[in-house]
């Protein structure tokens, strides 16, 4: 009985060789070099195969951890992933970079890429921005973006890539202005009108200079009238005079009401 249970365990032992072996066979990278691995992933981007770049990286990361390869093989990792639209392997792979190597002498493009992974994801959520559940989306991807560029213009305004965040950073800024504008008009629509006036404030508060924060302000001195908050009303008129003294929406119309209505009552906006 023992010699069957050991004959038994010296054929699995000997099966598990055999797979072994078999596997490696399998492996055409085996004995190659840190350069040839990472000339082949080149090879692969330039092909635009990201999913053998990405085989070819990793194996280069395992084999060779330490050293220059190692370090751009992460880089390229999340770079791969983005460009074949993995956009969670692709944040995790430039976070763990940054993470592991904060001053690295790449950590500028390490931050640009963050952004610009994050920034092709806001295109779906402000193209569905009137979706009837719109007031749950939170821009969170955006505003990662965001932060990731203002990382670059702050603490590289040197880098190659600084001029371009800064470009991206306003468009981003008008972006989650008008999301939050969007909001509020979306709350106003259904008379939840703190939530509207909280969401204008918000816009206000953190988005200066946008295009949308006229319509913010509008939609603040609109949704405090409505709430019977005069003396908040009365505050946010006065930044809509001060700041936007030529706007349409201080003209009104006068047909609806009489003359010497309040402005905010002469419009009866379609929201």
């Amino acid at each position: 009985m023992r010699s069957s249970v050991r004959f038994s365990l010296l054929l699995l032992a000997a099966v598990v060789a055999l797979a072994g072996c078999a596997g490696s066979g399998d492996d055409e990278t085996i004995g190659w070099s840190v350069e040839r691995l990472y000339g082949e992933a080149k090879d692969a981007m330039a092909s635009k195969d990201w999913p053998r770049a990405v085989k070819y990286l990793e194996k280069l990361e395992a084999r060779y951890p330490y050293g220059r390869y190692a370090q751009q093989a992460q880089i390229e990792i999340a770079y791969c992933h983005w460009k074949d639209q993995e956009r969670a392997s692709a944040i995790a792979a430039i976070d763990r970079f940054i993470k592991m190597y904060p001053n690295h002498v790449n950590a500028d493009y390490a931050w640009y890429l963050k952004g610009l992974i994050n920034f092709n994801d806001q295109y779906g959520l402000f193209s569905t921005v009137t979706t009837p559940d719109m007031s749950d989306r939170d821009p969170k991807s955006t505003r990662e973006s965001f932060m990731a560029f203002k990382e670059v213009v702050m603490r590289f305004p040197d880098s190659r890539y600084a001029p371009d965040a800064a470009l991206r950073m306003r468009y981003l800024v008008n972006a989650l202005a008008s999301y939050e504008v969007h909001v509020a008009r979306y709350y106003m629509k259904r008379g939840a009108y703190l939530a509207a006036a909280n969401r204008a404030q918000y816009a206000i508060q953190n988005y200066q200079q946008a295009p949308s924060l006229e319509e913010a302000v509008y939609v603040l001195v609109v949704a405090y009238d409505k709430l019977g908050m005069n003396d908040l009303r009365d505050a946010a008129d006065r930044v809509m005079r001060t700041n936007f003294p030529e706007s349409h929406y201080l003209k009104g119309k006068a047909s609806i009401l009489r003359k010497d209505a309040p402005w905010w009552r002469l419009w009866d906006p379609d929201w």
